[in-house]
This record gives structure tokens, sequence and C-alpha cells, in this order.
């Protein structure tokens, strides 16, 4: 019997052990499911459309990098506290209403929802300048009108002005943290009929960065302040689709178009008079099919020592990833009223031509410069493949540097190809070419303007018209030129 009651009182206890652990434990499974349904609610809150979160909770991290012309790196969309005038955060259509802000860091119509929103007609009015550096150029802080979230916006006619620093005139945000090549959130931007003038420096006409999504058609766009493109990207990148429409730039480093995004632009007329007509920094590219680009570059920006009116570079400040860089024009014209046609410096470059009447006002005759400049990092290397095009003027290409020349379907080149380069400043920057390679098919010719010197010829050598000059390959003349 008193062996029973021992058994009894030990089995007693052992239940009581299992039993305080089981309450131990549905205690800190208690209190972990409330932790997490905290947290979700945090998150919940943090996914809503109130401006100034970041879409789908905390950002990326950004990449490394030391930041662009405007300076350092900023921080994240999720560090600002957006705020606008008037401020949409779920679908809705207006139409014909004036909107206007005067305040310092604020918007004036802040389109923050995943939902479809259209604008017909809007006065949209930006005054107020901001000292937020990267977060106006990357998260579209001070903003005349942001898109971000989500929503596809449709803004049909109307005005769009901004007299303020920072201050960009239509700006999508795709909510990808500033990730270059990373996908954003949907946030697209239709926009047509509209004219849109900003004055302040770094306030960009349309602009695109996080991986959104912006298409304009026969838009008048004029910028006039300083780092402020008329068709402008930055961080994070996007896709940009221009038809139709003038654009318009005025500003030092402004020219009308920059791209650290996919850009395609047709039927439109494009005008920088300060700066370069394009750059493209990075793994990036621009198309042009029936454009007609002026360019008039005649003060340097920045690292800048060339003056040209096609930059091709890596600034290696983070804005774009290191890649090969494109340039494509088919059709329309190119006019240079000043330095060089094409630079590139610093990157990996692809130009393809075909069909482009190409104006070369300045006095030099540079079609292309391949060699160092202001920026480090990086290589000097470019293509050009020309396919029923006329070039003409002389090809420049640094000792350190690297060129391949394609003339193709009935292209003729009349011009001279070497080494010896100086840049605005008058400083010599190569005395000798670099490495060269320079192919003819059978029905395109090459017409020398000047003894020129490469490393590699393919062709036939009677379609190298002499003109009185010689081509060297490798040190060598090259005999059965015509």
């Amino acid at each position: 019997m008193k062996k029973l009651k021992n058994m009894i009182a030990l089995l007693l206890a052992v239940l009581l052990v299992f039993s305080l652990a089981a309450c131990g434990s549905s205690a800190s499974t208690a209190a972990e499911q409330s932790q997490t349904a905290d947290a979700n609610d945090n998150s919940e809150n943090t996914e809503s459309n109130v401006p100034g979160d970041f879409p789908g909770g905390t950002p990326p991290d950004k990449p490394d990098g030391n930041g662009g012309p405007g300076g350092a790196p900023g921080g994240s969309s999720a560090d600002i506290d957006y705020t606008a005038s008037v401020e949409i955060t779920s679908g809705d259509s207006q139409s014909g209403q004036t909107y206007a802000s005067t305040t310092a860091d604020e918007s004036v119509l802040l389109i923050a929802t995943s939902d479809e929103v259209t604008i017909t007609n809007p006065t949209v009015t930006k005054t107020g300048d901001s000292d937020g550096g990267d977060n106006c150029n990357f998260y579209g802080l001070n903003a005349a009108v942001l898109v971000k979230d989500g929503s596809t916006t449709t803004i049909t006619g109307g005005t769009i002005t901004s007299d303020a620093e920072g201050a960009n005139g239509v700006f999508s945000y795709g909510g990808n943290g500033g990730q270059n090549g990373a996908s954003g959130d949907g946030t697209t931007v239709i926009i047509r009929d509209t004219t849109i003038t900003t004055t302040g420096n770094g306030s960009g006409g349309i602009m695109t960065t996080g991986g959104g999504t912006t298409y304009a058609y026969d838009l008048d766009v004029t910028t006039s302040g300083r780092s402020s493109a008329a068709i402008r990207t930055d961080r994070g990148g996007g896709t940009v689709y221009v038809d139709g429409g003038i654009y318009t730039s005025n500003g030092l480093g402004s020219p009308a178009i920059y791209s650290t995004a996919e850009i395609h632009v047709a039927n439109a007329t494009l005008i920088s008079n300060l700066s370069e007509g394009v750059c493209i920094e990075g793994l990036n590219s621009i198309e042009l099919t029936d454009c007609d680009l002026t360019a008039n570059n005649t003060e340097c920006n920045g690292n800048a020592t060339f003056l040209d009116s096609i930059m091709i570079y890596q600034s290696m400040s983070g804005d774009a990833d290191s890649g090969t860089s494109h340039f494509t024009m088919t059709g329309g014209s190119l006019t240079s009223k000043n330095g060089h046609v094409f630079h590139v410096t610093n990157t990996n470059a692809v130009i393809t031509l075909e069909g482009v009447t190409i104006t070369n006002e300045d006095t030099e005759n540079i079609l292309l410069s391949v060699c160092d400049d202001g920026w480090s990092g990086g290589s000097n290397e470019a293509t050009l493949n020309a396919s029923a095009q006329k070039l003409s003027g002389a090809v420049k290409v640094g000792s350190n540097s690297t060129l391949t020349l394609n003339l193709t379907n009935g292209s003729a080149f009349e011009g001279y190809v070497d080494g010896n380069i100086a840049n605005a400043k008058g400083e010599t920057v190569s005395a000798e070419a670099g490495t060269v390679s320079v192919t003819l098919d059978d029905s395109s010719t090459w017409t020398l303007t000047g003894d020129s010197y490469v490393t590699e010829f393919n062709g036939d050598a009677a379609n190298v018209i002499s003109n009185g000059y010689t081509l060297y390959v490798n040190g060598v003349a090259l005999t059965g030129t015509k």
C-alpha cells in the first residue's frame, strides 16, 4: 500500500512538471503570437497608402556609391515624410483642377495608391525650394507631381510649372529603393499633350527612377536649371517611352536626355542649348527613332574635360551599374554645334547608327573620341556600327583605349583615325592611337582625310580611297588602296 502511495505521488509530481512546462510553453507561444500580430499590424500600416511609407515595407539596402554630381547618396524613400498640397490615396478622376504649393519639400500633387488615377487639364504650380538633394533626385521629394506606390496615372493636357530647387516636373518613382536593375512596383505615368516648364536646379521635366515607367506623348518640356534634363532618370532606373513632342534644356549639366534607365524616343525634337544632347551612364540605353537632336555644349560640367553632343560614360557614383552602354539612332538628324559629336569614357559603349543625317558645326570636326576623361575605374571601349550611314570627321582613340568600327550596307566614312587628343582645356590626353579595328563590307567605303593608324583592317583595300594619305595597319602601310 505504501509503495502504491509512493507511485501515485511520483506520478502526480511528473504530471505537475509537464503541466507547468505546458503552461510555460503556452505562455511563450501566446507572447510570440502577440508580437507577430503586432508586427503584422505594423506591416499593414507600413503597406498602407499613407504618403511617406515605402511600398511593401522596409526598402532594400542601397548599393554602394560615392554619390553623383549632387553629392553623397541620400537615405531611402522610407526616411521621407512625403507631403503635398493635394494627396490622392485611392482611385480617382479629376478634371480642370488648379493645384499649387509654395512650401519647401512639399509636392503639389502626390498620387500614392496602387489604383488608377486620371488627371485631365490640370494647372499645377510649384514654388518652394528643397535642400533634400538625392531625396529629390532618387525618390521624388518636392516634385510638382509625384506618382508612387504602384499607381497607373494618366495625365492629359494642362500645364505643370515648377519654379523651385529640386522640383522635378512629373516624377514616376517605382519603389525599388534605388537598386539598379531591380523590378519596380508597377508605378506607371502616362502623360500626353501637357506643357511642362521647370526653372530651378535639379528639376527635370519628366523624371523616372526606382524602376518606374513613363509613357510620354507630344509633350512640350522646357527646363532651365542646372542638372535638369528634359527627359531625366536617376538611381534605380526604369523604362521611358516618348513619342512626339519638343524637349528643350537650357542649363549646365542638363542634356535633353539623361539616361540611367532604358529610354526609347521617337518622332521628337530634342534641343540642348548649353550641355550635351544626351548622356548615358553605365549599363543603360537610349534609342532614338526619327528624332531631330541639336546640341550646343559650350561649357564643361563636373569632372568632364571634353565638350561633346553624345556623352557615354560611367561615373562610378552608384547611380548606374557598370556594363555596356547602348546608343542607337535610326533616321532623323543629329546636329552638333560644338565639341565632339560622340565621346566615350570610362565605360564600354555600343553606338549603332542607320540613316542619320549628322551635321558637325565644330571647326575641329571630331566625330568620335574614345579616351580618358575625368573619371576612373573603368575602361574606354567603343563599338561603332554604321549601316547605310554617312560619317565624316576625325576619330580619336586614346593610347589606352579601344574602338571597333564596322561599316556596312553602303556606309561611307570620310575621315581619319589617330590618337592625338587634347581636351577642352588644351591638355594632352593621348599622343598615339590605341587598339582600333576597322571592318568594311563590300558595299562600304572609307575616304582618308589624313594619315590613319589602326591595329586591324578587315575588308577590300580597294574600298579605301587614300586621297593622298596613308592607312597604317600595325605600323605597315596598307597596299591596294585607291
